[in-house]
């Protein structure tokens, strides 16, 4: 089954970056010289998504903005000759069909994804969040795709054991290659209570039945929606995978993650 589209949940404040990001979302944060939303965007219509749904807040129209037809600026390059700039920014609103939905509360990140609900429809989708980019000639989203078999997949990659607290770790089952069937997950525990050293990167592939589970999981003492909960409980009626992603993952979330990924992709250019 082909998988046409992604779900990017946008939303979040990136009070890390401020004052950076007072105006300026986290994601149009550059990487040398294109932000990192695009590098998501360029990820999964690579590996074949055609249409993307952004979920947004009021204060990150850029974003919109950004991967909009700009038709003066494109004029502007083209009088001056500036072709090989023109060639850089022609391509960006038509790489995929780009829709926009709105997280109006920051209610978590589970419940970013059920506002896309109606756009993705009863189809399977991929969820990609916006902190977390993988340098490989294997796009990423493309790993997970070529394990898809018709149910949910998580992608993970393996991390400092003291480090467990930062991240969604999952129990691992059977294992085939990369893939692992996932018998439980469980958000950010202490080194001495995490059942691997597999953590929980910011890639899926959803099966639609995540928004039914989404609805049904329980929420947090902050009252959020954890996507990791969603996966707890449709994990009750379905099983659930996890691919040890290849590739080299920066967490752009941080000054320090974006800094190496600039140099990181700097290298290539």
């Amino acid at each position: 089954m082909k998988i046409r589209k992604a779900v990017l949940p946008v939303a979040g404040m990136g009070t890390r970056f401020l004052p950076a990001t007072k105006v300026i979302p986290k994601e149009l944060l550059p990487i040398v010289d294109k932000p990192v939303i695009q590098y998501l965007v360029e990820e999964a219509v690579l590996s074949g998504i055609e249409e993307i749904v952004f979920v947004i807040s009021r204060d990150k129209e850029l974003i919109r903005k950004h991967f909009s037809h700009h038709p003066e600026l494109e004029a502007l390059l083209k009088a001056r000759g500036k072709h090989e700039l023109l060639n850089k920014v022609t391509p960006i609103h038509g790489m995929a069909k780009f829709k926009y939905v709105y997280q109006d509360k920051p209610l978590g990140d589970g419940h970013a994804v059920l506002m896309a609900e109606k756009e993705i429809g009863n189809e399977p989708f991929v969820v990609l969040f916006g902190d977390d980019i993988v340098k490989h000639e294997i796009p990423a989203t493309k790993q997970l795709l070529d394990h898809f078999k018709g149910e949910s997949i998580l992608a993970v990659e393996r991390i400092p054991e003291d480090k467990t607290d930062l991240y969604g770790i999952i129990n691992p089952g059977k294992k085939t290659g990369r893939l692992y069937e996932v018998l439980d997950m469980v958000e950010k525990p202490e080194p001495e209570d995490a059942p691997s050293n597999l953590g929980i990167i910011g890639k899926y592939v959803c099966t639609p039945e995540i928004f039914s589970a989404l609805k049904k999981a329980p929420a947090g003492k902050d009252g959020e929606i954890r996507l990791i909960d969603g996966f707890n409980e449709l994990k009750k009626t379905q099983k659930i995978y996890a691919v040890e992603i290849m590739g080299e993952r920066f967490d752009t979330g941080r000054p320090e993650g974006l800094v190496a990924a600039s140099k990181a992709f700097l290298i290539t250019k």
